[in-house]
């Protein structure tokens, strides 16, 4: 046999403890002999994730320039470079380089930003060696070790439970359960036990809410539950997003136009008789010029101003194109424990006597009211007597703590059981706390088989009382009467029975109920009949409350046409409790899938089913990315959010995938897309309305930029068919490319979301940035500049056509009627149906402010004597300034014009 098959148990919860510790070749008094731990460890490796190497600062900045776009710049620096059009060159590389630079440091910038949200520490844990109890680091602990697990611990590898004393550990990162789990080590399991009901066993990344075990580790490092999740992890190859693969799309359209058009301007001017080498250079001018060069450093800047803006709303995005992506998202994948939320058991409701309580409030910060549930039933004295008195045995029979978190008063945390703690911070919003005159003499704590806990107080005045809580089924048949009225009233059996209704309907709500109940005068500890004759004080339900701004944030989802699915490893009655109360699940999306159903379905019949399923529960960490997958099969662009480790594979593997800040685990962090810094699921929906606004600015000055570009191509192509010479020069065409397509397109970035973006259906997943309809009104818009410079062109070259003076003339009144055109029709770019005076002259100042410096260079270039040869210019008289002037109108007028005509048009067919 292979050393590296030793100590190996295969399925150890479903083996019995001797077996296991037979297998692993353990002794259970002595524990590892510090030797033999030193073997185990240089065997089986270090107790730790398996980490690639950090990726080279370089490496991040080539990938940068990974887009069709920036290669087809590239490529046309270089062409200008081989003409000598060298200033060209250095221009559009300098843009390409700015570009790419700055992609760079935002994204350094926000990897920065979530290494400092990360928690870093290495725990400790207590392992038996050599007969003795030793501290070790995590990471030193191997296959075989004896480990020590008290309240409050680590849990720092996989292992068979050999020992355990009232023993519960919370695995909600793990498994996504919200309970802590009671755990048993002397039980076997059948080998097909789910993870989340391994109640014989721990696993690593869990932690210990109370009581104490002994834990035999049987697997370590990437062999362990938490290893074969960040095996996951590498199944899901990094995809593009879906604006780079728009921009890949438009990058191949622009090629095939742009080449196919130029040479056939090339064609004509050339049969036209004129010299090749200026035919040729002013092919390249144009073919620079119907590229978008701003157009990568736009996108760029736009979706860094959009980074911006969401990390004051509190979501941090790691990688820049996602900003993007966010605004096309149709499904959003949600886990429920710590993201919808709070993952702080609260008492919602009490039964005391004949009354129903309802408890304001969530969380654990003791802040909250006690409602009677019934209308106009407001509880006297007596009853208020007995709730206290109820809150009383929550209170004392406990061994949880409620503290302050830090300096912060309005935060808090509980020390031990959650469930527990919920009692203690029920009876801290009615001032019922433990004293200090209230000593307890003994405990019976839990056990499976009871399901009951019970303490013995000595109370002030020197007597004995037995506060007892457990399963209602369990309490009830110990119980003989019921406190009412301040009264012990017998329990017959018509009471019985309606106590019994009542747990079963809290119950039917996703309430964990408990009941609560005392006796006076217990036997002494050892005469093992203490519960027994208990009476009733009322029964308590609590539940993990969902966030408070969580429902709203759901129905604006609903309203932005975006389907939320829970994704949960919680218990499929909780789980559906909560989708109802949030309005995840509704009669048009009722169904519930469970982990067990899930596994039975093919990936085909999942890919099926998926549209009408609302909640998945106890989901494991494979099935949590089958189902992401499952929605990306059917062409939709997924969001998935999570907290624990069992949720990172389906976060990398969704197209934006978002971690939580505060409570989630660093592996989810690095699998993720985007981090909220405040956990809160109303930021995924600010942040959705962010990334809308982002692809509408993107939208907007592709629009702008293309729509210039076309019209520039459409000049040179109508007066080449006619037969006129080109009525730009080439340095013409890229002066005013340098002054259109900088500034005043990267103003349109910063324009305000629409007010009616949220209530917009997503885009279509395989939406181009150029649609049909877009791309129809880029060439109407492009057509409508260039017969306007058309038209000033002609009313100045026909006066007398063989003059080369007014030829140059004409010329000059094109290139300053195409810039001043397009300066005017960006403003018409701010919205497809507002009119620009109905956005704000305001609203965007930066807008103005671009135009305005481009309008100061170009009237430079045109009255600057010493400037106009430059760019082959001639002074023009007034009459010229009048075309020039019209000219530049005509288009944002009409545009305008058309938008109010729309508008008045759709009012009239409403």
């Amino acid at each position: 046999m292979e050393m590296s098959h030793q100590f190996k148990c295969e399925t150890p919860h479903a083996a019995n403890i001797d077996d296991v510790v037979s297998a692993l070749h353990t002794d259970r008094a002595r524990g590892l002999e510090a030797a033999e731990a030193r073997r185990r460890q240089e065997q089986f490796g270090p107790n730790r994730m398996a980490e690639g190497p950090p990726r080279a600062w370089w490496w991040g900045l080539l990938g940068q320039f990974n887009e069709l776009v920036v290669w087809i710049l590239i490529a046309a620096a270089v062409l200008a470079g081989l003409f000598g059009d060298w200033v060209d060159t250095f221009a559009i590389l300098a843009i390409v380089l700015m570009n790419a630079l700055l992609g760079f440091f935002q994204e350094e910038r926000a990897e920065r930003a979530l290494e400092a949200l990360k928690k870093l520490s290495t725990p400790n844990a207590r392992v038996l060696r050599d007969g003795a109890l030793i501290v070790v680091p995590s990471d030193e602990v191997t296959i075989g070790d004896l480990v020590q697990l008290e309240a409050g611990d680590f849990v720092p590898a996989d292992g068979r439970l050999l020992e355990t004393y009232s023993l519960t550990i919370q695995e909600s990162a793990l498994t996504g359960e919200s309970h802590a789990v009671e755990k048993h080590g002397e039980v076997v399991l059948p080998a097909d036990t789910q993870l989340a009901d391994r109640h014989n066993m721990a696993y690593l990344a869990t932690t210990v809410s109370t009581g104490r075990g002994v834990l035999l580790v049987t697997a370590t490092g990437m062999e362990t539950e938490l290893g074969k999740i960040a095996t996951l992890l590498t199944q899901s190859p990094p995809e593009q997003t879906p604006l780079q693969r728009r921009l890949q799309e438009l990058g191949k359209l622009l090629i095939v136009a742009c080449l196919g058009i130029v040479a056939i301007i090339l064609v004509l001017q050339l049969l036209r008789g004129d010299p090749f080498v200026e035919v040729l250079l002013l092919a390249i001018s144009l073919a620079v010029a119907a590229v978008p060069e701003g157009l990568p450093a736009v996108v760029t800047v736009s979706l860094a101003l959009g980074l911006q803006r969401m990390v004051k709303r509190n979501a941090l995005v790691r990688k820049l194109p996602s900003v993007e992506t966010l605004g096309s998202v149709t499904v959003i994948c949600t886990d429920k424990t710590g993201t919808l939320t709070r993952n702080e058991m609260t008492v919602r409701e009490m039964w005391v006597g004949e009354q129903h309580y309802e408890i304001s409030g969530a969380g654990y910060a003791p802040k909250g009211e006690f409602r009677p549930m019934v209308e106009n039933a407001e509880a006297d004295s007596e009853q208020t007597a007995d709730l206290d008195l109820a809150l009383t045995v929550g209170v004392r029979c406990n061994n949880s703590r409620v503290v302050p978190r830090g300096e912060d008063q309005e935060a808090w945390e509980i020390i031990g059981d959650p469930t527990e703690g919920a009692l203690i911070v029920a009876g801290l919003k009615r001032g019922v706390e433990a004293g200090p005159d209230q000593h307890v003499l003994y405990e019976l704590p839990f056990d499976s088989d009871r399901k009951v806990m019970s303490v013995v107080v000595q109370q002030p005045d020197g007597s004995r009382r037995l506060f007892a809580k457990g399963a209602p089924e369990m309490v009830l048949a110990r119980c003989i009467a019921e406190r009412s009225r301040g009264q012990d009233v017998p329990l017959d059996d018509a009471r019985r029975q309606k106590w019994a209704e009542r747990n079963h309907e809290m119950a039917g709500r996703a309430l964990r109920v408990l009941a609560l109940a005392y006796h006076d005068h217990p036997q002494p500890v050892d005469d093992g009949e203490q519960e027994r004759d208990f009476v009733l004080c009322g029964l308590v339900g609590m539940i993990d409350p969902p966030r408070e701004e969580v429902a709203e944030a759901v129905a604006r989802c609903a309203q932005a046409g975006i389907r939320p699915v829970m994704i949960t490893g919680d218990h499929p009655a909780t789980a559906l409790a909560i989708a109802r109360e949030l309005g995840i699940a509704t009669p048009e999306y009722p169904a519930v899938l469970g982990g067990a159903e899930v596994e039975l379905l093919t990936q085909e019949q999942l890919v099926e089913r998926v549209p009408q399923v609302a909640v998945y529960a106890r989901a494991t960490a494979a099935q949590k990315l089958r189902i992401v997958q499952a929605w990306k099969s059917r062409g939709q662009i997924v969001a998935m959010t999570g907290d624990g480790v069992n949720d990172a594979p389906a976060v990398k593997a969704a197209d934006i995938g978002i971690a939580m800040g505060i409570t989630g685990t660093d592996v989810t962090k690095g699998a993720s897309d985007m981090v909220l810094m405040d956990d809160n699921f109303a930021s995924i929906v600010n942040a959705v309305e962010e990334g809308r606004g982002i692809f509408d600015n993107i939208q907007k000055f592709v629009h702008f930029l293309l729509s210039c570009n076309v019209s520039e191509v459409l000049l040179m192509f109508i007066c080449a068919l006619i037969g006129w010479p080109a009525p730009l020069l080439p340095i013409q065409l890229l002066w005013i490319n340098l002054i259109t397509d900088g500034f005043p397109a990267l103003a349109l970035a910063m324009e305000l979301p629409e007010p009616d973006i949220m209530r917009r259906a997503p885009r279509p997943p395989g939406e181009s940035v150029v649609t049909y309809q877009s791309g129809r009104r880029i060439l109407l818009h492009g057509l409508l500049i260039s017969l306007s410079v058309i038209t000033a062109f002609a009313l100045v070259y026909a006066g007398d056509p063989s003059d080369k003076t007014n030829l140059a003339r004409a010329q000059s009144v094109a290139f300053l009627a195409t810039a001043f055109t397009q300066l005017a029709y960006v403003f018409s770019c701010r919205s497809q149906t507002s009119t620009w005076p109905q956005l704000g002259f305001l609203t965007n100042p930066w807008l103005f402010l671009s135009v305005a410096v481009s309008t100061v260079l170009q009237l430079s270039i045109a009255f600057i004597p010493a400037l106009r040869p430059f760019l082959g210019l001639v002074p023009h008289s007034l009459n010229d300034w009048g075309i020039v002037a019209i000219a530049s109108l005509i288009p944002v007028s009409v545009i305008e014009i058309s938008k109010v005509l729309r508008r008045q048009m759709s009012a009239a067919g409403n």
